[in-house]
């Protein structure tokens, strides 16, 4: 029987984030994690020297620690990279972030003003107390642009209607955005001091992705002591007394080991690691656990034959004719990431459900209806040289309507039952956080752990306004 000072269930940001400050301290562990590399969604795929992101990762914060941790962790100086993206919508492109002249020639003027007339009749008569994304984004942009620039895609990502997504998914992605502040901006520019995530046009980005910051972190634990099982996933927990007091795990050769942690850290999905645990909590404990959802993900990565196509990282499609939700264009992440300069890579991200067609899709029929997408809306009229599929499970927690009741349940059962475990980053949390943000309360986590820090890590998103919009950094998670 293996007993270790800490067990980490997860080798993503967080996951890693906390070995590294538990290091820090002189405490080694054990990091289990079900996937071949470490990273979790923040990994970067290589397949025949092309590398590519599962989604478009760029490195911006507002905490000063969080920022030196990065370069800590990569061991090389950032790339920085400008910022260029575009939305797809009725056949136009329309710069985001919004530019006025772009938008009222796309428009016209007479959608124009009826989109204006529709933002001040919501400024003037709102929905009140509105407990869905389309009611809260009516309210703040008015009905009009809400179904030009939200609806579509926002529906494409997540797979349910608008109506049935909580009013906190947009509270907490959007709420430092507001057409006032956007036309401002794309006019006058921004005001001194004031920095909303959303209209940064810079970000840092490793040369070689972000998995290679991640991998780069997974080596220095190694060397410190730190034991890092890949393909290994959780397959029991047991508990007694108010502790976790074993933890079995299995690879995928069939090799099961069991240990008794000291502590335990948790990026796992919050659902799983409730409904694998023995005892079985208790109903409503379970009950509220089985009714968190999840969106998985699959990028096509396309090869094609010329040496560039368009300038933007990424482009949002927002029309509902194709299915592909956004765009990225790896070689202006890094030029890096493209092992033959006379070759573009383009990253077609599709939304998904585990068991849907896409998922179960062959590899060459999603190949090959990635580019027949491309090209329908006109993104990619290159040859195509090659493709590759990456699909992600438990990509995003659905911030469904009821949600964060049911989330209160659980969180309030484990902070009173279990003093020894601490769920920490985006799935372990079941919140939609940023790199930053899951590092964030994986810090405040292992500071729990090593030195008695009395935060507590489910409080980063309580005790800060939205990280990506902080103005100062002692605003942001971790100050």
């Amino acid at each position: 029987m293996l007993k270790p000072h800490t067990l980490i269930i997860g080798a993503g940001p967080a996951g890693l984030t906390a070995a590294f400050e538990l290091a820090r301290q002189g405490i080694t562990g054990v990091i289990v994690e079900a996937d071949e590399q470490v990273g979790g969604i923040a990994r970067t795929v290589e397949r025949e020297g092309y590398r590519f992101d599962i989604g478009g990762h760029r490195f911006f914060t507002k905490v000063g620690e969080i920022d030196k941790l990065w370069d800590e962790m990569l061991g090389e100086p950032m790339l920085l990279r400008p910022r260029m993206s575009r939305i797809y919508y009725g056949r136009k492109f329309y710069d985001y972030p919004l530019r006025a002249s772009n938008a009222l020639k796309n428009m016209g003027i007479i959608n124009a003003s009826l989109c204006m007339l529709s933002y001040l009749k919501a400024r003037v008569l709102p929905i009140p107390n509105p407990v869905n994304f389309e009611q809260w984004v009516t309210n703040k942009f008015g009905a009009r642009l809400y179904r030009m620039f939200f609806k579509s895609y926002t529906e494409k990502v997540w797979g349910i209607p608008c109506t049935e997504i909580g009013a906190d998914w947009a509270a907490q992605r959007i709420k430092g955005l507001s057409l006032y502040e956007a036309v401002r901006n794309a006019i006058f520019g921004q005001r001194r001091g004031k920095t909303v995530k959303t209209l940064i046009d810079e970000f840092k980005y490793p040369r070689l992705g972000p998995g290679q910051l991640w991998e780069n972190c997974a080596a220095t634990l190694q060397k410190k002591g730190w034991q890092i099982l890949l393909r290994t996933k959780v397959v029991g927990t047991e508990r007694s007394g108010d502790r976790i007091t074993r933890v079995t795990v299995q690879s995928t050769d069939g090799h099961t080991q069991t240990f008794e942690p000291g502590h335990v850290l948790s990026s796992m999905p919050l659902r799983h690691l409730v409904e694998q645990m023995q005892p079985a909590p208790p109903p409503e404990v379970v009950q509220a656990a089985r009714a968190l959802t999840y969106r998985d993900f699959l990028t096509v990565a396309l090869v094609l034959d010329a040496p560039e196509l368009w300038p933007d990282n990424w482009i949002y499609i927002h029309s509902p004719e194709v299915r592909v939700g956004r765009i990225q264009n790896f070689k202006n992440w890094s030029p890096h990431l493209v092992p033959d300069a006379s070759k573009t890579c383009l990253g077609l991200e599709y939304f998904v459900n585990e068991g849907d067609d896409l998922w179960r899709m062959p590899d060459a029929d999603l190949v090959a209806l990635g580019y027949a997408e491309l090209t329908r809306i006109g993104l990619g009229d290159a040859p195509l040289v090659k493709g590759y599929v990456v699909r992600m499970p438990k990509a995003y927690p659905v911030y469904h309507t009821g949600y964060t009741e049911q989330l209160a349940i659980i969180r309030e059962w484990l902070q009173q039952n279990l003093a020894n475990l601490n769920c920490i980053g985006r799935n372990g949390q079941h919140r939609y956080n940023n790199q930053d943000h899951s590092m964030a309360t994986a810090l405040i986590a292992a500071r729990r752990i090593a030195v008695g820090d009395a935060r507590d890590p489910w409080a980063v998103n309580e005790d800060a306004e939205y990280h990506e919009i902080a103005k100062t950094e002692r605003q942001a998670p971790v100050t």
